[in-house]
């Protein structure tokens, strides 16, 4: 089975007055490079998240982002104003905005941004909205993978087709290959006879020139491990696991073959095939790039 290892999911829950939001998305790369965004309140919780995204994502530029809104009208913060020290630094600012001569300074808004006038407390951490949080952050998580698998259908659909076309241009080669040695034959008696005449030709000689021409031309090993290689490919893609690392070393397998094929061809029409399986396997390169 293929995964892509582009993904999204996103998965929104109701609780409390509170609406839970937890959005994952990820994009290509070598290695897992994990960006967990959570509430502070919720930071110790990361190394969790982080456990099952490492087993689950396994590869891929991804993040994670928790997001908590409050649905009530009704103020539930954390901070409260100490009225007595903002009118203390209100008037001390104003004295001073004053002596010197300062205009356009709005002191109640810069005195509001001053840390020391608020009184915060630490919210502790509920452990039943982080379940709910939990929760929803596998619905995410799933909703993610089936993302990837969806994905991963439609990039295994195209690479199957394209190494279907690979292994019908062997074919192709194949039908070729007919007319090629008797070429060569004519070819060697051709450049012969011009060189020392049609009667002085050494029949012996010949033969020697067209064994070791066959044997140096002949791509039948390269046609059988090609089709192997394809047919490996095919079957790794039907695994239960995705292997886009295992599917690319097969893919450099298959262009060796594929070049080995075209140096030996010494044939114009046969070269055109090869250049065309090429063509087909940088496509799927380009593919395997996506691929979990």
């Amino acid at each position: 089975m293929i995964k892509s290892m582009t993904g999204y999911g996103l998965a929104t829950t109701e609780y409390e007055n509170k609406k839970i939001n937890v959005e994952i998305r990820s994009l290509n790369s070598k290695f897992l490079e994990l960006l967990v965004k959570l509430p502070k309140i919720y930071n110790d919780k990361e190394n969790v998240l982080r456990t099952i995204c490492g087993k689950q994502i396994e590869r891929g530029k991804a993040s994670v982002i928790l997001v908590i809104e409050n649905t009530s009208e009704e103020v539930t913060g954390n901070a409260t104003l100490n009225i007595p020290l903002f009118k203390t630094y209100y008037g001390q600012l104003s004295e001073l905005a004053k002596s010197l001569n300062a205009e356009n300074v709005n002191i109640f808004q810069e005195t509001l941004k001053i840390s020391e006038v608020w009184n915060t407390k630490q919210a502790e951490v509920n452990e039943q909205e982080w379940e709910v949080i939990n929760a929803t952050f596998l619905k995410a998580l799933a909703a993610f993978n089936t993302f990837r698998i969806d994905e991963g259908n439609v990039l295994a659909n195209d690479m199957s087709a394209r190494v279907q076309l690979i292994n019908d241009s062997i074919l192709a080669v194949e039908k070729l290959e007919v007319a090629r040695v008797p070429a060569i034959k004519e070819k060697i008696e051709q450049l012969l006879k011009d060189t020392v005449g049609a009667i002085n030709i050494d029949q012996n000689r010949l033969e020697q020139e067209l064994i070791f021409y066959a044997e140096k031309y002949d791509i039948t090993e390269e046609k059988i491990r090609l089709r192997s290689h394809c047919d490996y490919f095919l079957s790794i893609m039907k695994e239960a696991e995705s292997n886009g690392k295992k599917l690319g070393f097969i893919a450099q397998e298959i262009g060796r073959e594929i070049n080995t094929m075209g140096s030996k061809a010494n044939d114009a029409n046969i070269q055109k095939i090869v250049v065309g399986m090429k063509d087909e396997l940088e496509k799927i390169k380009e593919q395997l790039l996506n691929i979990l």
